[in-house]
């Protein structure tokens, strides 16, 4: 009896310690798209098409709500001597990116995500000096997002923790919420409901040990942006879910020798 009891708690122990190490393959992120290609540009209607066409598992883009309620993909807050927030819709629209596109918006961007099905969407709404307008902003998302039936493979990341507790209430279930900061510990994320931590490669250098204990929490964790082969490799080793980066051909290259 005491040999059984013995073999059972080791098969307990093999079987936990296993699991720890069954976490699926860290996930490549388009960030802004795959702009660092051929007729591409950060946030453009071709940076979607061409992180698909690469097999990328999402490709992120920035969303603004202009001062008249126009919700547009770019990510610089001053573009062009335009402030993203302050200027009107058709200011914006003036602006070519530098393959030729106009500034999208978001309708028009979610258009093309839905003809590419394989590829996540990962859209961070950026962080308005108005909570109010804030609220705004993540209702308008949250009807385009429906609409354009895409609302099943999108994550929503975001800085301000305002925009996350609105889109929190706006999405109840299923749909991830990354929070980009940094200054909360995978537990307090726990805590608030959130799915996930989407920090900087200095943010989880500096708490190597936030990524297993958000695991241990049943939270995701994202890293941005690992442009370098040394901070992909030091992020895949220490088991990030998913790694963000303006070079996803190359992560990707680096993940297929890895295995």
């Amino acid at each position: 009896m005491k040999l059984l009891n013995l073999i059972a708690a080791s098969g307990i122990i093999i079987i936990s310690s296993a699991s720890q190490f069954c976490r699926a393959e860290t996930k490549v992120v388009a960030h802004r798209g795959f702009w660092n290609t051929e007729n591409s540009a950060q946030n453009s209607l071709a940076s979607f098409a061409k992180a698909d066409s690469i097999g990328c598992f999402g490709s992120e883009i920035d969303v603004w709500l202009t001062t008249d309620d126009h919700l547009i993909v770019n990510h610089d807050k001053n573009f062009h001597g335009l402030y993203m927030e302050t200027a009107p819709f058709d200011e914006i629209r003036k602006i070519k990116l530098p393959n030729g596109e106009k500034i999208p918006t978001l309708d028009e961007y979610l258009a093309v995500v839905r003809k590419h099905p394989d590829t996540r969407l990962i859209l961070e709404m950026k962080s308005l000096t108005d909570y109010s307008r804030e609220d705004v902003a993540a209702n308008k998302i949250a009807v385009l997002l429906r609409k354009h039936g895409v609302l099943d493979r999108t994550d929503i990341i975001v800085f301000s923790l305002n925009a996350a507790m609105t889109f929190k209430k706006l999405f109840p279930t299923g749909v991830k919420i990354f929070y980009l900061d940094g200054d909360l510990s995978p537990k307090k994320i726990k805590k608030l409901g959130l799915s996930g931590i989407d920090y900087s490669v200095k943010v989880l250098k500096k708490h190597p040990e936030w990524v297993e204990q958000a695991h241990k929490n049943d939270v995701e964790v994202n890293v941005w942006t690992a442009n370098s082969e040394e901070d992909m490799k030091y992020f895949i080793d220490l088991g990030v879910d998913y790694i963000t980066t303006d070079h996803p051909d190359k992560l990707i290259n680096l993940l297929k020798n890895k295995k």
